[in-house]
């Protein structure tokens, strides 16, 4: 559960701007290791420009926004006396495949990594996915990502592997992972 610091809050198409932010913020650190500066702007265009954000939020991804009451604040949700500013985001789709609740993206801010914000998001959705009488949640991970060490801490584990080809000559290499809900 968020400390009184954070809030977990549901995305609207209103939030794209913010979510297109963060990804642009993170995608060149977790993935500047692995993945060619070139494929990364390729996915960052495919994935997170404002009218590919749309047709995921129409196509049944929900978007939920971690806020951070501390340290700067930049962005425009205040909720009392307190500011906060987006860290991170999380999305999901239930019945992804029957009973299974896919987490399509999960990312926080370079610099809040370790702070257990991920643990939080991940919480989040299987909080709803149990509530919606989901029996496992799926994800795909790039094989070489080191977040691989934290899915499995979280429960998820290996189920295979697989490419996927996104065009312009570029590979998504990916680990599916499951978690068992019941």
């Amino acid at each position: 559960m968020p400390s009184p610091t954070q809030r977990i809050v549901r995305a609207t198409a209103a939030d794209i701007p913010i979510i297109e932010q963060l990804a642009r913020q993170v995608w060149p650190v977790t993935f500047g290791p692995i993945l060619s500066p070139a494929q990364i702007d390729y996915m960052l265009d495919r994935m997170y420009r404002p009218e590919a954000l749309k047709q995921q939020l129409a196509d049944g991804h929900v978007f939920h926004l971690l806020l951070d009451g501390e340290g700067p604040v930049a962005g425009a949700y205040t909720t009392g006396t307190v500011r906060y500013r987006p860290v991170g985001y999380v999305s999901h789709q239930l019945n992804y495949l029957r009973d299974t609740t896919k987490i399509h993206k999960l990312y926080v801010l370079p610099e809040t990594q370790g702070k257990g914000y991920g643990r939080l998001l991940v919480r989040k959705v299987e909080g709803l996915a149990r509530r919606s009488g989901q029996k496992a949640l799926r994800l795909d991970v790039n094989y070489q990502n080191p977040a691989i060490a934290f899915y499995e801490r979280l429960g998820f584990e290996k189920l295979e592997r697989y490419d996927t080809d996104i065009g312009d000559g570029f590979l998504m290499e990916d680990w599916v992972m499951i978690k068992l809900l019941t």
